[in-house]
C-alpha cells in the first residue's frame, strides 16, 4: 500500500509543524498552562487564521472538506506541540458528528461557525457510568409540545470547559443500554437549568462535567434521532478515536527525539551516556514502537470511515491497543533515561508522560479496547 502524501497534504503538515515551532514554543504552553482559562482564544484565532478548524468541515459551509489523513498529519504536529485548545473536540469531533447527521438549519450554521473559529463546539455523550459503552445513556429527553426537556448527567466532556455550546445525547425511549431511542441535541451554554463543572485533567487539558435539571431545548435543536442519531455518534467516535492516535504517534515522536537529544548531551564516566550499549539498546526498542505506533495511526485513519462497521471497529480497537502500550513503554522509558529530572515540571518530557497516559485512557483503554477487538472478531 502506497503511504507517500500528496503534495497539498504535505504542505499541510510542514505549515502545522512550522505553527507549533514558532508559536507555540514549550515555554509558550506553560504560559497557557498556568493561566487562568488553561487554553488561549488568540492561539485559537490562529488555528482558525490557518484553516485547520475549517478542516473537517464541507466546502458547502465554508470548510475545506479534509479528510481522516489530512487530521492524521495535523494531529500528529499538535500532539508534538501538546496542544491545549480544543482542537480535536471542536475541529474534528463535532464536526464529524453533524456531517454524519440529516442536513439541518442549526447544524448548518453550526459547521458554518466551527469553519470559521467563531465557536467552540464539544461533544457530550460520555456518562458516569457508561464505561466506554457508546449505547448507554441515561440522560432523559421527554417531549413537552414544541420543545423538549432535558434531565441527567454527563462526564468528562473534553475541552468542554472553553465550549460555547454542546452536542448531547439524550434517550427520548428505551432502556439505558438499548442501541435505539438516543437523539442528539444542539445545547448552548448558557441554557437555564445546565450546570457546567469545569476543571483540569491531570495532563493539563480542560474537560467538565455537566448537570442537565429539567432544560429545556427548542424542538429545533434536534439534530437526529433514532438508529440515525446512535449511527452518527459511533461514527465520530471512530474519527475522533483515529485523530487521537495520531496525536499519539506525534507526541512518542516528539518523545523520542527529546530522549535522544538528551542522551547525547547527558555525560557520565567522561562520555555520552547515548554510548552506553545497554541505553542504546532501550532507544532501538523506543524506536521500534514508534513505528509500530505509526503504521498502527495509518490503519486507523485509512479504516476510521469504513462503511463496513465490524472492520472499522476492529482497526480502531487494535489501533487503540497498539498505541497505548507503546505509549506506554516510550513514556516509562524516557523518564527513566531521564533521570529524576524526568518527572519535573521544568522539563517536556515530564508533559509528553502525562499527556500519552491520559491518552491512553480516553475513549476507552488498551484494556478495554483489547476486550472490544475480542468480541468483535467472535462475533461476525
Amino acid at each position: 500500500m502506497n503511504f507517500t502524501f500528496t503534495n497539498e497534504q504535505q504542505l499541510l503538515a510542514d505549515t502545522v509543524q512550522r505553527f507549533v515551532r514558532e508559536h507555540y514554543t514549550f515555554e509558550k504552553r506553560r504560559e497557557i498552562l498556568g493561566s487562568q482559562t488553561g487554553w488561549s482564544r488568540e492561539i485559537w484565532q490562529e488555528l482558525a487564521g490557518l484553516g485547520l478548524t475549517a478542516l473537517n468541515v464541507p466546502e458547502e459551509h465554508g470548510g475545506l472538506g479534509g479528510g481522516p489523513v489530512d487530521t492524521l498529519l495535523v494531529m500528529q504536529a499538535l500532539g508534538a506541540g501538546l496542544l491545549l485548545e480544543p482542537f480535536l473536540s471542536s475541529a474534528v469531533h463535532a464536526p464529524a458528528l453533524l456531517v454524519s447527521m440529516p442536513s439541518t438549519p442549526a447544524a448548518e450554521a453550526l459547521l458554518s461557525a466551527i469553519a470559521g473559529g467563531e465557536i467552540i463546539v464539544a461533544v457530550a455523550h460520555q456518562e458516569p457510568d457508561s464505561r466506554g459503552e457508546l449505547h448507554r445513556v441515561t440522560t432523559r429527553a421527554e417531549r413537552d409540545g414544541d420543545h423538549f426537556v432535558l434531565a441527567g448527567k454527563k462526564a468528562v466532556v473534553m475541552h468542554g470547559h472553553a465550549a460555547d455550546e454542546y452536542l448531547i445525547s439524550a434517550r427520548t425511549s428505551g432502556a439505558p443500554c438499548d442501541a435505539q431511542g438516543t437523539a442528539v441535541f444542539r445545547l448552548p451554554r448558557d441554557t437555564q437549568g445546565l450546570s457546567v463543572n469545569a476543571y483540569r485533567t491531570f495532563d493539563g487539558q480542560g474537560a467538565c462535567d455537566l448537570e442537565l435539571n429539567a432544560v429545556r431545548l427548542p424542538a429545533a435543536s434536534l439534530l437526529g434521532s433514532g438508529e440515525v442519531a446512535q449511527q452518527a455518534l459511533e461514527a465520530a467516535y471512530h474519527v475522533a478515536l483515529s485523530a487521537l492516535c495520531a496525536e499519539a504517534v506525534g507526541i512518542m515522536k516528539a518523545v523520542n527525539a527529546t530522549t535522544l537529544e538528551y542522551t547525547k548531551n547527558r555525560k557520565q564516566f567522561g562520555q555520552p551516556i547515548s554510548r552506553f550499549q545497554v541505553l542504546q539498546h532501550r532507544m532501538v526498542d523506543m524506536f521500534i514502537h514508534a513505528e509500530q505506533a505509526t503504521s498502527m495511526s495509518y490503519l486507523a485513519a485509512i479504516k476510521c470511515t469504513a462503511p463496513d462497521l465490524r472492520e472499522r471497529r476492529r482497526a480502531l480497537s487494535a489501533a487503540k491497543v497498539a498505541i497505548g502500550q507503546a505509549g506506554r513503554y516510550i513514556a516509562q522509558q524516557a523518564v527513566q533515561l531521564h533521570g529524576g529530572m524526568g518527572m519535573t515540571d521544568e522539563l517536556i518530557v515530564s508533559h509528553y508522560f502525562k499527556r500519552l497516559t491520559a491518552i491512553d485512557l480516553t475513549f476507552g483503554d488498551a484494556d478495554h479496547h483489547l476486550q472490544q477487538f475480542v468480541a468483535h472478531a467472535m462475533n461476525p
